[in-house]
């Protein structure tokens, strides 16, 4: 069974444009597309880049709500300002990845409520109308500071392992991290090494809906 590859890029705004730019640019040959992770506060000038990668086939995904007890109600008019910020700067999104990658059960009620299609947290890309999931474990440089070669390594075998295996594979970078010396080939061989076991790339929004939960 072939691996699906997902790559999400986080902390995305005006200080580290220039880092995600480089990185879209590196990964366009490979043809594997972007799920953009937004948060509409943030981007300031970064928010016309997003509508070009938008235009060119990267997924634009609401990024947000990091309490893990937050309350429905509460959710909700969170999400409601937040759409009201895209909406303001022409960006649409029905797909959703939690900051510190967990979701509430408060929000996933409310995201459903709110017409949201999906959330894509730490172990799975949760399909929000059908309760369904597609199991798959985030990969990542998170710990800025203790970044290093051997993190870099750990990235490049957790894919390559995932990848084997097949499912859904997922790395998801943050933009802050770029800047550190070997983050990006860090990266970039963990994509190489995901699609030399034939993972085909895609994002959270063209991921097929589950129609049953799928090992990691």
């Amino acid at each position: 069974m072939h691996s699906q590859l997902v790559v999400s890029l986080s902390g995305i705004g005006p200080q580290t444009l220039d880092r995600c730019a480089d990185l879209a640019a590196a990964l366009g040959p490979r043809r594997v597309p972007l799920s953009l992770l937004v948060v509409p506060r943030e981007l300031g000038r970064a928010q016309e880049w997003v509508r070009q990668r938008a235009a060119l086939g990267d997924a634009v995904v609401l990024h947000g709500l990091s309490q893990r007890r937050l309350p429905a109600y509460e959710a909700g008019l969170l999400l409601t300002g937040a759409r009201v910020q895209m909406d303001a700067i022409g960006l649409k999104a029905d797909t959703f990845a939690p900051r510190r990658c967990v979701a509430s059960p408060g929000t996933l009620l409310a995201l459903a409520k709110h017409k949201f299609t999906r959330c894509a947290d730490a172990h799975a890309v949760r399909d929000l109308g059908t309760g369904l999931a597609t199991l798959g474990r985030l990969h990542a440089l998170t710990e800025r500071s203790s970044f290093g070669e051997l993190r870099s390594l750990a990235l490049v075998y957790a894919t390559a392992r995932s990848a084997r295996r097949g499912g859904l594979t997922r790395i998801t970078v943050d933009a802050r991290d770029l800047h550190r010396p070997g983050a990006r080939q860090a990266v970039l061989d963990a994509v190489d090494i995901a699609l030399a076991h034939d993972a085909a790339p895609t994002t959270y929004v063209k991921l097929p809906s589950p129609r049953r939960a799928v090992a990691a």
